[in-house]
């Protein structure tokens, strides 16, 4: 019989299952191995952040800052308080000063010029000596017209004389009408040339007279244009100097068309618009003054008109072409609260503030705006004078916020008449008014 062999069984592995030394199940438990630790690592994270939320639940109840880490029981806010007043409407436009008067002082009469009596730069008065021309021909011929008439007036006495005698004659019988006739319209003939003469003189006196030249306004002499010893024309188109008058001066400025209702409405019912001109950096106010009149017409290429404004100038601080910014001051908007303007905050509701309470607790109340210029905003309806309102630290605000109110530096007040120094030399100061939407 044939020997039965027995089976041959698999080595045996000390510490190690047979199953798992099966490739086909290995491949089964590995990924319930990867599943479990994904799922495990879900439920944590899910765990941390109910975590998260609910710290910052608590923070949020006890008034805490869960960025910082340190309660806090307020909010830190700048508040500062309404006060009653009154706020001027300024229309601000860009204006340049213009000489009331400018003359270019020319030479009537060809000649010499011998003297020159001013200095430049220096102010004169209408009817003083400027500049001298050689008068000596002029005076030869004074007297050349004089000795012409010297002469007519003794043909003239002749005539008269032959007129008599003429008049004995025709009266006698001696001589005929006619002869008299003409013998007294010789005696005319010498009359008119007798008045020819005279205007000759005058001409001669006049010519003399433009010898000397006087200025015609007082003003300020620019730089002298013709030195002494020159020959000098009445035709020369340079001529001699320039005066401009520059007390009174004026200013011209433009503002836009929408503006133009306003002013000339206020310019026609009588009491003068004082306009305020400052300098190119709009922050010092130059000099004051007065509105005179508005331009005819509306320029059609920047829909603005122009507006001519006088000063007095007094101190010739306003020097002709300069450059500055013009205040005209419209309108004044009477017995306002005025806060100021970082208070207003703009919602989907309109205008609003916030105003802080005794207790420390902050209410937002909605607001009228009445006017803004620079700084300050007057209110019409919602604050009271007297009221604090929250200046600076609003985004961190809401109904019922506590907070811990940190006074301005300085306290607002009634609007100086300047705008521009509260406006920190803002050019573009509105004088539009707004009703519980934000002003444009």
């Amino acid at each position: 019989m044939d020997q039965l062999t027995a089976p041959q069984l698999e080595p045996r592995v000390e510490g190690v299952s047979p199953r798992t030394q099966i490739p086909g199940r290995k491949r089964l438990v590995w990924p319930w191995i990867v599943a479990a630790i994904i799922i495990g690592g879900l439920l944590y994270l899910r765990s941390n952040r109910n975590n998260s939320h609910a710290q910052r639940a608590v923070s949020a109840d006890k008034g805490s800052d869960p960025a910082s880490g340190k309660g806090a029981s307020s909010i830190p806010v700048i508040v500062a308080t309404a006060q009653r007043g009154d706020l001027p409407v300024y229309f601000n436009g860009l204006g340049t000063v213009t000489a009331f008067n400018t003359v270019t002082v020319r030479s009537r009469v060809d000649g010499q010029l011998i003297k020159v009596d001013f200095k430049e730069g220096q102010f004169v008065q209408k009817g003083q000596l400027l500049a001298e021309i050689d008068p000596r021909p002029y005076q030869v011929q004074l007297e050349q017209a004089q000795g012409v008439l010297a002469k007519d007036q003794a043909q003239r006495k002749d005539a008269e004389v032959n007129l008599e005698r003429y008049k004995a004659l025709f009266a006698a019988g001696v001589i005929a009408k006619q002869q008299l006739d003409t013998q007294a319209s010789q005696v005319g003939q010498v009359e008119g040339t007798l008045r020819n003469d005279e205007g000759a003189i005058d001409s001669a006196k006049l010519q003399l007279t433009y010898s000397r030249i006087t200025a015609p306004i007082s003003g300020r002499v620019g730089l002298r244009l013709v030195d002494s010893g020159n020959m000098i024309h009445a035709a020369d188109p340079n001529g001699l100097l320039v005066i401009t008058q520059l007390q009174p001066i004026s200013v011209i400025f433009s503002l836009p068309q929408d503006q133009l209702p306003q002013v000339y409405g206020k310019l026609r019912s009588g009491p003068e618009l004082v306009v305020d001109a400052f300098d190119r950096d709009n922050t010092t106010k130059i000099a004051a003054g007065k509105l005179v009149t508005i331009d005819n017409e509306i320029d059609p290429t920047t829909g603005t008109y122009k507006l001519k404004s006088i000063f007095t100038n007094e101190n010739n601080v306003l020097f002709p072409n300069q450059f500055v910014n013009v205040h005209l001051l419209v309108d004044t908007k009477k017995n306002l609260a005025i806060v100021p303007t970082p208070a207003i905050q703009r919602g989907p509701d309109g205008t609003y503030v916030f105003v802080a309470g005794n207790d420390g607790i902050v209410k937002s109340r909605h607001v009228t705006v009445a006017e803004t210029v620079g700084n300050s905003t007057g209110i019409s309806s919602g604050v009271e004078p007297g009221e604090v309102v929250v200046i600076d630290g609003q985004d961190k605000l809401q109904d019922g916020s506590k907070i811990k109110p940190t006074p301005a530096p300085s306290s607002p007040a009634a609007p100086p008449s300047n705008p521009a120094v509260q406006a920190g030399g803002r050019r573009g100061v509105s004088g539009a008014a707004a009703t519980g939407k934000s002003p444009r």
